[in-house]
């Protein structure tokens, strides 16, 4: 796998590449939608590239469990299974095992868990990590990672931070000591842990940038900490991480967030707000949030966005949408899934064509002014 950078804004470090994968290539900076289970909920393949999806991410640990890398191997791999021939992106499951099993131990060794879906005990350990990783068949593993919570203590974090070190280390003897699964590279993303704490920050950088091959992950933010905190942590991971490597900031976010964090030098994000929201009834639009539920909408035959040109946009109406949301009919979360996801791409779409063209401080400070999407 190979990055290269196209051009970096003069005024901010916000930066356009490209980031090329055996299954493809990937404009940055990016936003990934995701597909947890091996689909992205709602949608088909042919629909999330309609809206210029470039790469998904999938997760080690729910895959895992359901339906199995056995039944995902047999099948040619992730990408044959849920016929997606694009890049995908795994999450090594740590922060699943965290935040949805019942934890019984950790330790150096690995982290021993009962599922959520039906109380089966399992061990995960960085060797697992990578071995259900290899077998899935995606093009960016991520390191197995301790994720500790966004309260936790001093202690706690420094402990993971250490880790998250031994960890690392495993990961990388696993897979040069065992060789790929299909005909294609996969290349891991080692991931930064230390909380809001800027020397635990600067070492876990230290202890990743070595394993480093083509990318690197933020872990640990946008969990519940302040944002002014979040976008701390973001500025001193843009000093401290490789230049000629993508940055992944993972879990974020907001439309604001993104571009805020562009601007801070990362390349690739996640996260579960458009589609989510989208099966709430919530919409993404030029002049702010949409709920689609409230009554003023129900006489309304305009588009959702006059502005917009996916499919939603051209051919529903909010009237018709909000009697699909009402009944409860799935067309309503397939078709607020679209828009929201056209609506995230275009927007990494208008922050690279802004970067190239050199106006991307000015054009982003103007956006944040107008739209606001807090929650």
């Amino acid at each position: 796998m190979k990055f290269n950078v196209l051009k970096t804004d003069v005024a901010s470090s916000a930066r356009t590449g490209i980031l090329k994968t055996d299954h493809g290539e990937i404009q940055t900076p990016i936003f990934m939608p995701i597909g947890t289970h091996g689909a992205v909920k709602t949608v088909t393949p042919s629909e999330l590239k309609s809206v210029k999806t470039q790469i998904i991410l999938g997760n080690t640990y729910h895959l895992y469990l359901r339906p199995g890398t056995e039944l995902i191997n047999a099948a040619g791999g992730l990408h044959k299974f849920m016929n997606w021939d694009l890049p995908i992106l795994t999450d090594s499951g740590g922060f699943q095992v965290f935040s949805l099993a019942r934890l019984n131990k950790i330790s150096d060794e690995g982290v021993e868990f009962q599922s959520h879906l039906d109380g089966s005990r399992h061990f995960l350990t960085p060797e697992k990590s990578m071995e259900i990783q290899q077998n899935l068949g995606v093009d960016i593993i991520m390191a197995f990672d301790e994720c500790p919570p966004s309260d936790a203590d001093l202690t706690t974090i420094k402990s993971a931070v250490n880790r998250t070190k031994i960890w690392i280390d495993r990961c990388k003897r696993y897979l040069k000591e065992n060789s790929p699964v299909y005909n294609w590279e996969q290349t891991i993303f080692p991931i930064v842990q230390g909380g809001v704490f800027s020397e635990l920050r600067k070492q876990s950088a230290e202890d990743m940038i070595p394993y480093a091959q083509c990318g690197m992950a933020i872990g640990g933010l946008a969990v519940g900490e302040e944002k002014p905190a979040m976008f701390e942590m973001i500025e001193l991971m843009d000093e401290l991480l490789p230049k000629d490597q993508p940055r992944y900031l993972m879990g974020v976010g907001t439309p604001s967030d993104l571009i805020q964090a562009v601007s801070r030098g990362m390349d690739m994000f996640d996260c579960v707000i458009p589609t989510r929201n989208a099966r709430n009834g919530q919409f993404f639009t030029s002049f702010g949030k949409v709920n689609i539920r409230n009554e003023k909408y129900k006489f309304d035959f305009r588009p959702i966005d006059e502005n917009c040109t996916c499919e939603t946009c051209s051919n529903f109406t909010r009237a018709y949408i909000r009697h699909l949301f009402n009944i409860n009919e799935v067309l309503g979360l397939r078709l607020a899934t679209i828009h929201n996801l056209h609506y995230y791409l275009n927007l990494m779409e208008l922050m690279r064509s802004h970067i190239q063209k050199g106006d991307f401080q000015d054009w982003s400070q103007n956006y944040l002014k107008q739209n606001s999407f807090e929650f």
